[in-house]
């Protein structure tokens, strides 16, 4: 079955989230330095990622294009609507924004990631969903951890998880028909770098350090692939 792993996923997301939903009453100061953990362990995670790029002028031009595009079409407020209006559905007024940034938060946190792209391809290439189940076990124990401070918006991050790592899946099952294998791996180191880099913003964002418009960076995840099709070919 293609879409196993990401299935298990899906799940473990829930159940980390439900779970983490018995423990909102945590002192502040207790859910403010988990917090700084988890946005330390963000920020290594990210730069582990960053540094297998083998060509950094294409990380560059990728979070550059998808900037503009980002920015032009407003990715991030559209996010943040969304999370909202799932909010106005479940919650008061005064707790939209919360849900919102639990959503778009732990959306951006497990969505974006080598583990998500290889994990899917692995799963609809060969079949295997063993890196898709260890990430499920990892985004289980991080979705407990973001509901005890950023509340149950988090589980509605489960449907951009399950959307976005089974399309991968689905496409794998023909990619191999479609592009060398050479271009393949090449592809996901760069897509992993700029993943990276957009990881350690989520790091610096739940620091506090910064505050950067990561929903507006997001196409680079997508223009990375033709910016690195042009530079394969030249």
């Amino acid at each position: 079955m293609v879409l196993f792993g990401t299935l298990v996923n899906g799940v473990l997301i829930v159940v980390g989230s439900i779970l983490g939903l018995f423990f909102t009453k945590i002192p502040e100061r207790y859910k403010e330095t988990v917090m700084h953990g988890i946005g330390l362990a963000v920020i290594l995670i990210g730069l582990q990622m960053a540094f297998e790029s083998d060509g950094i002028i294409i990380v560059l031009l990728s979070l550059l294009s998808g900037a503009i595009i980002g920015e032009l079409i407003h990715l991030e407020e559209g996010l943040n609507r969304l999370g909202t209006w799932i909010g106005s559905k479940f919650t008061t007024t005064n707790d939209n924004f919360s849900v919102a940034q639990g959503f778009v938060t732990a959306s951006l946190i497990f969505v974006i990631g080598a583990m998500s792209v290889i994990g899917a391809l692995d799963s609809g290439i060969r079949g295997d969903h063993e890196i898709l189940i260890t990430k499920g076990v990892i985004d289980g124990f991080v979705a407990l951890v973001l509901t005890t401070t950023l509340g149950f918006g988090v589980v509605f991050s489960v449907v951009p998880v399950v959307v976005y790592q089974g399309s991968i899946a689905l496409f794998a099952t023909q990619i191999e028909k479609w592009l060398p294998e050479a271009f393949l791996n090449g592809l996901i180191t760069e897509v992993t770098a700029v993943g990276g880099l957009l990881i350690v913003a989520i790091g610096f964002n739940l620091l506090k350090v910064v505050t950067i418009r990561i929903g507006n960076l997001l196409p680079s995840i997508f223009t990375v692939a033709l910016i690195y099709y042009i530079y394969y070919i030249i």
